[in-house]
């Protein structure tokens, strides 16, 4: 597959997450529909990284970084907001 390929799927997989991330957000304001809204920002910090930042062929230790933070700040939103 080529790189523009990849892109244009990304892309059209961020307009999808979007939508969905919208449609959650305005369904309520539950602790499992804020977990739902942050697990689709997850998969979005994913294919930002992997898809246009290209780091599926990085070290590990950059994907282990660039996917950690966005990981542990959606963990601190859920335990503030249980708490």
């Amino acid at each position: 597959m080529s790189t523009s390929n990849v892109l244009i799927l990304c892309w059209l997989g961020l307009a999808a997450l979007t939508t969905l991330t919208v449609v959650l957000g305005s369904a309520g304001s539950t602790l499992l529909l804020a977990a739902g809204v942050l697990a689709v920002a997850l998969v979005k910090a994913w294919m930002i990284s992997d898809g246009f930042m290209e780091l599926r062929h990085a070290p590990p230790l950059w994907r282990l970084l660039l996917l950690g933070w966005p990981l542990a700040m959606a963990g601190g939103i859920l335990l503030a907001m249980s708490l």
